[in-house]
């Protein structure tokens, strides 16, 4: 149903195209009619200016005789001289003041002009032709006589469009020679986006290689880095998975064929004292098999978090108090005192900016560990240094500990320490998604010796949140 829908839509360089012509062309247009509008100005304004001229030769020969009659005193040869035109038609008539005619031929009626104009301009149809004709007022003998110029129009007309033709058309031809130009502009430009199409639509859905990117234009180039760059994280997303799959495939294989060798060999014996304790064994072989599951799922959460983090403002002593909950039976169960130091009633508890699934995440694993691994007391201890700016989150245990020269060790995945090979009851990976978790909250992991030397302190480290400002801080307070 998507490529109907894309069939119709405009290409990119139509479309820049579009965007460039057509406020051109309108400017092309608006010009044109401003112009032809000016020209035929003052073009009509010089035709006026003759027909007034030959309406006053005309005037200057109406005159009185010696008997005391008004006429118009031109020879038929001269009149014939004064009205010649190559390319119009001219006619004239001399009024009296009564109206009647002098001189002349009979036109139609026009307009007189006012007291203080000497001529007036009017358009009148004579014999079925549009005629331009002035009306001038000319005073003989303290009478007023009114002399009415008029011709025809042809040339006007054909004046005005001869300017049309010869001011527009060459600027229409350079519209069309500047779309062109445009056109291939345009399109040399977008070549490297179609590159980028080309090699996005031909490539393997497995290759996520980066794009090679042309030099061009700076938007181009900014969307080839923004594919290449969340190639990179799809490919980062890609890996995570193989190998969390891969961990998965590997360490669950151990523990499930050992939970169906004791399955069947519980099966097989007769006796039920056996059977009890191929039971026991297949319950701590599944408890381990779980654990793994859990410890790979936050493995992969690590891997993910960075793309997925919801940072927000934290107070980590309800998120301790809830971790101790957690884990109070199974400490119980294995006589393990558990305690929390730090969130006592009262106490200003510290604020972090972090993300509430990490920090779960980081005691679980600790306290885990300790459990596992440390002695008969556990405390997790949180302390706030405001002269540093910091705050310490820590599960303190008192059993054997972890020497010096392993502890970096024992942050990478798959390692397990001396104690935890010996019970195998691990995987190498509370430590290693401990240390991810402080990574992605830009906070320090620190293993160092308990109390007295002995047992394990893991800390984690991190920076303060600024105290909110409680409501009208900072208000004016008038003076009392």
């Amino acid at each position: 149903m998507s490529e109907p829908a894309a069939a119709h839509t405009p290409s990119l360089r139509i479309r820049m195209l579009r965007h460039v012509m057509l406020p051109l062309v309108l400017t092309w247009l608006t010009g044109t009619v401003a112009t032809l509008g000016v020209a035929s100005h003052f073009t009509e304004q010089a035709f006026d200016r003759a027909l007034v001229d030959d309406a006053y030769s005309i005037a200057s020969h109406v005159q009185m005789h010696e008997d005391g009659d008004v006429a118009l005193q031109l020879s038929e040869s001269e009149l014939t001289a004064a009205l010649f035109d190559q390319a119009e038609t001219v006619h004239f008539a001399v009024l009296r003041p009564d109206g009647s005619l002098l001189a002349g031929k009979r036109l139609p009626a026009t307009p007189l002009p006012d007291a203080s104009q000497r001529f007036r301009y009017s358009d009148i149809i004579y014999q079925g032709l549009p005629v331009r004709a002035v009306t001038l007022r000319h005073d003989v003998d303290g009478q007023t006589y009114h002399v009415v110029m008029a011709h025809t129009t042809y040339v006007r007309a054909a004046l005005v469009q001869r300017m049309l033709l010869f001011g527009a058309l060459p600027l229409l031809l350079l519209l069309a020679l500047l779309a062109f130009w445009l056109w291939r502009r345009i399109e040399r430009d977008l070549q490297p986006l179609a590159r980028l199409q080309h090699a996005l639509a031909d490539r393997d859905a497995q290759d996520l290689t980066p794009v090679a990117i042309s030099p061009s234009t700076h938007e181009i180039e900014q969307v080839g880095l923004a594919v290449n760059e969340l190639f990179g994280r799809l490919g980062r997303s890609v890996r995570s998975q193989r190998e969390f799959l891969g961990n998965v495939a590997h360490e669950l294989r151990t523990p499930l064929a050992r939970i169906r060798a004791l399955a069947d060999y519980g099966l097989a014996h007769p006796d039920a004292a056996v059977s009890q304790a191929q039971l026991r064994q297949i319950t701590t072989s599944a408890e381990r098999a779980g654990r793994l599951v859990s410890q790979l799922l936050d493995l992969a959460l690590a891997d993910e978090a960075a793309l997925a983090l919801h940072m927000q403002r934290l107070q980590l002593a309800p998120l301790v108090g809830q971790a101790v909950l957690r884990h109070l039976d199974k400490a119980d169960a294995r006589g393990v005192d558990l305690g929390a130091r730090g969130l006592e009633a009262g106490a200003e508890h510290p604020h972090v900016r972090a993300d509430p699934a990490l920090i779960e995440g980081v005691l679980d694993n600790l306290i885990d560990n300790a459990l596992r691994y440390g002695g008969p007391t556990i405390t997790v201890e949180l302390a706030a240094h405001p002269e540093s700016g910091t705050c310490t989150l820590a599960v303190v245990d008192d059993g054997p500990g972890i020497p010096e020269e392993a502890r970096r060790e024992l942050t990478q995945r798959w390692t397990q320490g001396h104690e935890g090979e010996r019970q195998g009851l691990g995987a190498g990976l509370g430590l290693s998604i401990v240390a991810r978790y402080a990574q992605l909250l830009g906070a320090q992991l620190q293993l160092d010796s308990a109390d007295h030397g002995r047992g394990l302190r893991a800390s984690l480290v991190l920076p303060l949140c600024d105290p909110p400002t409680p409501p009208g801080a900072g208000a004016f307070k008038p003076p009392p």
